[in-house]
Formats: C-alpha cells, sequence, structure tokens
C-alpha cells in the first residue's frame, strides 16, 4: 500500500527497485545453471530484458550464449589499449 501511494507522487519506489533487482539476479542464477546442464562453463554476451505484462506484472529474462572456456596454449601477450 505504501508503494502504491509513493507511486502516486512519483519517483523510484524502492520496495518495487529491490523486487526487481532479485527477480533480475533469479533470472541469472537461471542462465548459468542452464548452461551448467549444457556442459558450458561460462556464458557470453549476457543481458538482461524486463517488460510489463499488465498492471501489476512485469517479466525478467536473462539471455546469453553458453560457452566452455579454456585456457590459451603457449605463452600469453596482454592486450594493450592505447
Amino acid at each position: 500500500m505504501t508503494a502504491g501511494l509513493r507511486g502516486l507522487a512519483g519517483g523510484e519506489i524502492p520496495e518495487f527497485t529491490n523486487m526487481l533487482n532479485d527477480t533480475r539476479q533469479r533470472a541469472l542464477d537461471r542462465l548459468v545453471e542452464h548452461a551448467r546442464s549444457l556442459g558450458a562453463n561460462a556464458a557470453i554476451g549476457v543481458s538482461c530484458d524486463s517488460s510489463e505484462l499488465g498492471a501489476n506484472l512485469s517479466e525478467v529474462l536473462a539471455y546469453g550464449t553458453a560457452v566452455v572456456v579454456s585456457p590459451a596454449a603457449g605463452p600469453r601477450e596482454g592486450v594493450r589499449l592505447t
């Protein structure tokens, strides 16, 4: 109820922000779990997206590419940014 009243006044609603942050973390955890189930040890190009499904409902998606990363053979040279 308090969050609803704050929403009428405008500005950030901390309860909603916290809920979305928790939901985004759960979506990322599911992405990691799914990548591991595919035999991957990393995920690249990870992104999150959210959308409103109704007045009181939102969805949060996490997506990326599951990959297997292994150390390079031989000596390594650092990348220099100039």
